[in-house]
């Protein structure tokens, strides 16, 4: 189930999957301390159905850095991203490749997301280890941190790497589920989030807890994208546990490795309040455009409508679920806002925006109120 492969041919060379290891004999749900490749290590051969990996990006910072007005920027100087060399560095990179590539799956993949500063030399070695790249995703900020010394373009994106085993190796791709969350487009390869704010950043004490904590919104879509619910998602570089909390919320079995206490601590709080989504909601679909353009998936991705909310039309004819792809499930028909509210009406078309409602403590909405507080969050 959504595999994407070319050909028959192609299929028929995949190599056969090995017996699957027992979930029992992995760490599922827990925070492996110390040196991550040595955490790994410590792990079973092929056990692991995905790798999210967000390694330090050696940023190479040289002093402080300061906005126009003197004021400190909060920016990565922390001793986990800082190599002698740009030797030392790849060799960082290689050892935890090689034991991402032991523990993965046949048919499982690797996430890796980075800057400029080292996603090509991760490509290279990743490259170099016979992981195949299916896609580099653009993950484009809405709200970037300025240049502030005004030396250069402002950097306003991050690259994820998302590979194979290898050029013939299966994979998982759920592709109706991505068509489904982009409003019946297909998903492309540059993403529009904003950087992790509001009540989402963990802080304390008036001041973030890891700096470069990454928005729920982008693990959602990676992982509904490329796993199914029970797989075993690995994330060799933890942090806060971004990777764990939208995992759990998903149904996704998880294990982490991080070697800094109060990011282990942060984390372990974070996924305790995390609530998973019911079977229903969890649910997604399988095998005329209005302004301004937004899917309804954005909203689903970003927690504003969260899967399990039932929607209804104004006059209350029909209710329907909310599902974790931005489906709806009304009895047993389910579709698009669109393709939903459609077949209900047996109309030739539907404007899903004005057409379903949700409650707001107590007032009735169109969905495409919320529609405009996600575009004004994201101007922010």
């Amino acid at each position: 189930m959504g595999v994407v492969e070319t050909t028959t041919k192609q299929r028929a060379r995949a190599k056969a999957k090995p017996v699957a290891v027992p979930k029992e004999l992995l760490p599922l749900g827990r925070i492996l301390g110390g040196d991550c490749v040595a955490a790994m290590r410590g792990l079973p051969d092929a056990s692991v159905d995905l790798v999210f990996a967000d390694p330090p990006y050696n940023l190479q910072l040289g002093g402080d850095l300061n906005r126009p007005d003197g004021s400190h920027v909060d920016a990565v100087t922390d001793e986990w991203d800082r190599f002698d060399s740009f030797t030392s560095y790849d060799d960082f990179t290689r050892a935890w490749l090689t034991e991402a590539k032991r523990v993965l799956k046949p048919d499982g993949a690797l996430w890796v997301i980075g800057s400029y500063h080292n996603i090509y030399r991760v490509g290279a070695i990743l490259q170099d280890l016979g992981f195949w790249i299916l896609n580099d995703i653009v993950w484009r900020k809405t709200n970037p941190m300025p240049n502030f010394r005004g030396t250069r373009f402002t950097n306003a994106h991050e690259t994820l790497l998302w590979c194979s085993q290898g050029e013939k190796a299966r994979y998982q791709f759920n592709y109706r589920a991505m068509k489904t969350l982009n409003d019946e487009l297909q998903m492309r390869s540059d993403w529009l989030f904003p950087i992790c704010a509001g009540a989402e950043r963990l802080k304390e004490g008036g001041h973030k807890v890891h700096p470069t904590q990454k928005p729920e919104a982008l693990l959602y879509r990676v992982l509904l994208a490329t796993t199914e619910r029970g797989d075993v998602v690995l994330d060799p570089f933890f942090g806060t546990g971004t990777t764990g909390a939208v995992a759990k919320r998903l149904g996704r079995e998880w294990i982490g490795c991080e070697r800094e206490n109060v990011y282990r601590d942060a984390a372990l709080k974070r996924i305790e309040k995390e609530l998973p989504l019911d079977e229903s909601a969890l649910t997604t679909m399988q095998a005329g455009r209005t302004a301004p353009k937004v899917a309804f998936g954005a909203l689903v991705e970003a927690g504003m409508l969260k899967p399990g909310t039932q929607l209804f039309d104004k006059k209350r004819r029909w209710t329907a679920t909310v599902r974790a792809d931005g489906s709806l499930e009304c009895g047993k028909q389910s579709g698009s806002i669109h393709g939903l509210g459609k077949d209900l009406q047996g109309a030739p078309s539907c404007n899903g925006w004005t057409f379903w409602h949700y409650e707001n403590g107590g007032e009735i909405k169109p969905i495409d109120a919320a529609r405009q507080l996600y575009l004004l969050a994201a101007e922010e």
